[in-house]
């Protein structure tokens, strides 16, 4: 059922033969510590066996920083649009805010990761996804770090599974190492969390004339966060 308080109220009315207002069901229901929310899409694919041994080996893997494992990164790729989904904000009652758009699907293609332990954010742009592509985008994360050993974290996309990138892996394995996570378990990748964010603060409602413009305001985005690290710890790095 998609409950509201309607229905709930009735529902009360059928069970129990009493007779509530829309107000005493709304307080009943904030008594009860509920909230009226927006429902989220999950995987029906998820597999959650899958999904809790790997809450419970990235356990362990936490338990190995600044020991066996310097570093943990998650990684991922988004297409950052000219324009993305409206969203609600304040404004004048009775009116109505207005984006223009020129209706076209251009966009900036970011491959990132985000540091487990310090917050911090590392993107670059290419004009496509490929195999070669995250091959070199894997070296300058080592040059990004050159120290220690280091976890990517990362989903089951075909360019992290590629042969061309496994005699590089087998390289510098001993100082990096991929940890994949179960299949269709977007919602355990951190930097996830990372793009939302970066969609809703910069891109959405806000209309922008040409791409380059995009990319000045996605640029800016991740430098200012970087600045403040443990405010990006205290709303990614948390969940996991």
């Amino acid at each position: 059922m998609n409950w509201t308080i309607e229905l709930v109220r009735q529902w009360v009315i059928k069970e129990f033969n009493i007779n509530m207002s829309h107000r005493g069901i709304a307080y009943v229901l904030h008594r009860l510590n509920l909230s009226y929310t927006r429902p989220t899409y999950v995987l029906a694919k998820a597999d959650k066996e899958k999904q809790e041994i790997f809450k419970s080996d990235f356990k362990a893997l936490k338990k190995c920083l600044n020991g066996l494992v310097d570093t943990i990164l998650f990684e991922d790729e988004s297409m950052i649009r000219d324009y993305q989904a409206i969203q609600k904000s304040w404004f004048i009652r009775g009116q109505q805010r207005k984006i223009p758009t020129f209706g076209k699907n251009a966009g900036v293609k970011l491959m990132g990761i985000l540091d487990y332990e310090t917050g911090n954010v590392y993107c670059e742009e290419h004009e496509r996804y490929d195999a070669k592509i995250f091959n070199d985008f894997l070296e300058n994360v080592l040059k990004q770090y050159p120290k220690g050993k280091i976890v990517v974290v990362l989903d089951n996309a075909k360019i992290h599974h590629a042969k061309l990138i496994q005699p590089f892996l087998n390289r510098v394995k001993d100082r990096l190492e991929l940890m994949f996570l179960p299949p269709y378990s977007p919602e355990m990748n951190l930097i996830e969390g990372l793009w939302g964010w970066l969609k809703a603060s910069v891109i959405n409602n806000v209309f922008y004339k040409s791409l380059p413009q995009v990319r000045t305001a996605i640029q800016k985005f991740i430098s200012n966060i970087n600045k403040v690290p443990t405010q990006t710890i205290d709303r990614l790095c948390v969940r996991l």
